[in-house]
Formats: structure tokens, C-alpha cells, sequence
């Protein structure tokens, strides 16, 4: 029986996807197989040593102490591209509404509840209007700093609404090239993308590359004019610079879910709270990637989606599976397979992969090592931790 800690509002859809038969589910647990949860800030000290695994109901991970987790052999999954629509959709609530003076109309709208004449009322609506013109998006250019599960729905998103698009993404996989439209222009530099678009939004995680990436020097390149949208991360965007571009002209407005005392009350800002995956369809979707990801870590092994482990899928061949982490240094993986020899240990087939500093092992063997075997397994240098899956 697997424990599995809730420390978030879990969508019921995730849940049942953990059969009652082999899952404990709970918010308190003292010794946990595995966590899962969604913007709960999960504390080193929350992190028992019986956890195996964490799951997280969404794509960022900047609130899981990763580095420690990958330190102690812990694998820690995300859900990319579960809520993408949900963000694609509000980015498209975002470019309108940075194009026209909708939610200013709405606000002044609200303001004259003291008219009680209708024809007075549209007399004043018709004169007042004007102040709330806009422009049409269509035909102006959008660039997609990040094109991923979510970068690449907004390129295609913004194609259909009649946007020329420009994409810059460094680190473009060939899943993500394979999905993008071949109308979107591909853009080498980062600074091209802000001196020649209408309109930016942002779709990178908040990793060491990117924290402060959208800075003062970047924005000085800013074609005059520019609407920024962030929903992607605030660690991203040096908030200061922003408001020093918003003053200069260089940015004529900034779009973002993440408020900051700074910015709120500008008229040159629109934010949200933090509402990018905020729908019902994305919670489930997120729940269920994040609940069918660790039960099939915990039950065969498996990783997929894992920030901090590689990517290893093997097809069970036998009942006893050995997972075995390790640093990533030579002979280690011949220093496993040699003392299984010792033990006259069959090996039926095995997978090795590694990820920077992390290298990842699934071996099914014939027999079932003694905890003298595992005991000297993990008793060799540089050995994390061994788990048998039976």
C-alpha cells in the first residue's frame, strides 16, 4: 500500500485515478511514499525520508526545493502542457484587451450608475467613447519568447486572429519544432524579437538562465510602442525596468498575472491574479498527468515529465525490477552489473540514461536480490539510493 501526502485541493478527477486497493490518500502523513500538490511551498523539512516521488499539478516547479530532491535521489514530475489551452486562452483575453480600451470602457461604464435617463445615458456614452478607441490586432506582429506546450498554442492562436508571428526559443526540442506552424518566423536573437514586434509575451520557466532575462538593456531595444504580456513567470521580468520603459515610452503597456505593489493602480498596467491555470479543465488535467506519473514511477519505475531525472521508460519483462540512482561518473553502472554477476544474479533486460549530474537505472532481474545483495549496492561510491519494485 503506497501513502500518497495531498498538500493542495487535488481535482477529485486526479484522485480516483490512485485505485483504493493499492493508495492511501491523505493531507497528514508521517512517512509518505510520494507527495503531490500544486502551489503548496514545500519546505526541505516536509520532505520525510520515506518519500520516493513528488508530483506537481502544474508546470512550474519553483515552489519544490528540486535541487535537494535530486541531491537525495528524489524525482520530482510536473504536467507540462496540461493547462496550456487555459493559459492560451487568457493570453488572448490579454492581447484584446491591450489593444482596446476595454476594461477602462467597463470601469467608466460602471461609473455612471447615477444617470437614470436613458437617452441622457446614450448621449453620454456616445460622446465619451472616443477616449476608449484602440486597434485592431490583426495585421500587427507578436513575438513568443518560448515555444513550448504553451508558446506554440499562442503562435497558432495568433496566426488564426491574423498576427504576423515571430518565435524565439533557444532551447527548441524537436517535439516542439514538429508542432509549430512553419508561418511562425523563427528569430536567432532575443533583442530582434523587441525591436521589431507590437506585441511580446513571455512563456519560459524560472530557471537560473531566465530569472531577470527581460531587463533594462533588453527593453532599451523595444520598437516604441510595445505591449509586454507575462504569463509565464515573474522572476522573469526586473519589475523596475519594466517601470522605467512604461515611463520612457518604450513600453506603451505591461500585461501580467503576477501583481506586485509596484505596479498596481498604473493605468499603463493590467493585472491578474495569478489566474493563468485557473480553470476547471486545466486543474483536471494537471491532476490526472501528475497522478498517472507517479503511480507509474512508484509501480514500475518509469519517469516521464521529471525536471530532474532523465526520461526512462522500460517495458516490465520480469517480477523484480531494481531502480537505481546514481551520480553520473564512470563504471558505475558496470560496478552494479558486476556484483549482481557475483550473486549469480540473471539480468533480463535493462535501461540507463542520465541527466547532468543524475543517472537513472531500471534492471529486471531473474531472481530477487538478498539485503546483503542491496545492502552492497548501496554501499558503492556514489550510489543514491535502490528500490525494489516486485
Amino acid at each position: 500500500m503506497y501513502k500518497v501526502l495531498t498538500l493542495n485541493q487535488i481535482s477529485v478527477k486526479g484522485l480516483e485515478r490512485f485505485s483504493r486497493e493499492h493508495y492511501e490518500l491523505a493531507s497528514e502523513f508521517s512517512s509518505p511514499d510520494a507527495i503531490l500538490l500544486r502551489s503548496h511551498k514545500l519546505a526541505v523539512d516536509e520532505i520525510t525520508e520515506s518519500v520516493l516521488a513528488i508530483g506537481r499539478a502544474g508546470a512550474g516547479t519553483n515552489n519544490i526545493p528540486v535541487a535537494e530532491c535530486t541531491r537525495r535521489g528524489i524525482p520530482v514530475f510536473n504536467s507540462p502542457g496540461a493547462n496550456a489551452n487555459a493559459v492560451k486562452e487568457l493570453v488572448a483575453a490579454a492581447l484584446f484587451l491591450g489593444s482596446r480600451g476595454i476594461s477602462e470602457g467597463i470601469r467608466y461604464a460602471h461609473s455612471l450608475g447615477d444617470i437614470t435617463d436613458e437617452a441622457e445615458l446614450n448621449k453620454t456614452l456616445e460622446s465619451q467613447k472616443k477616449q476608449f478607441k484602440g486597434s485592431e490586432i490583426a495585421g500587427k506582429t507578436l513575438g513568443v519568447v518560448g515555444l513550448g506546450a504553451i508558446g506554440s498554442l499562442v503562435a497558432d492562436m495568433a496566426l488564426t486572429l491574423g498576427m504576423k508571428v515571430c518565435g524565439y526559443d533557444p532551447a527548441l526540442s524537436v517535439d516542439a519544432a514538429w508542432r509549430l506552424s512553419s508561418r511562425v518566423e523563427k528569430v536567432d536573437a532575443l533583442a530582434s524579437i523587441f525591436s521589431r514586434c507590437d506585441y511580446v509575451t513571455l512563456h519560459l520557466p524560472a530557471i537560473e538562465s531566465t530569472r531577470g532575462l527581460i531587463n533594462a538593456e533588453l527593453l532599451q531595444q523595444c520598437q516604441p510602442g510595445l505591449c509586454l504580456l507575462n504569463f509565464a513567470r515573474q522572476e522573469i521580468v526586473d519589475t523596475g525596468a519594466v517601470i522605467d520603459a512604461l515611463e520612457a515610452g518604450k513600453l506603451r503597456r505591461y500585461i501580467a498575472d503576477f501583481p506586485e505593489p509596484r505596479l498596481i493602480g498604473r493605468d499603463d498596467v493590467i493585472l491578474m491574479p495569478h489566474i493563468g491555470a485557473s480553470t476547471e479543465e486545466a486543474e483536471e488535467n494537471c491532476a490526472i498527468m501528475a497522478a498517472d506519473q507517479l503511480q507509474d514511477f512508484l509501480e514500475n519505475g518509469n519517469v516521464r515529465n521529471s525536471v530532474n531525472f532523465p526520461t526512462l521508460i522500460l517495458e516490465k519483462t520480469s517480477g523484480i525490477r531494481l531502480a537505481i540512482t546514481n551520480n553520473n561518473v564512470p563504471k558505475m553502472l558496470g560496478n552494479l552489473l558486476s556484483l549482481l554477476a557475483d550473486e549469480n544474479i540473471n539480468v533480463m533486460d535493462m535501461l540507463n540514461k542520465s541527466r547532468d549530474d543524475v543517472a537513472y537505472n531500471l534492471i529486471d532481474v531473474e531472481t530477487c536480490p538478498s539485503e546483503a545483495v542491496l545492502a552492497k549496492m548501496c554501499a558503492i561510491e556514489g550510489v543514491v539510493n535502490v528500490r525494489v519494485i516486485s
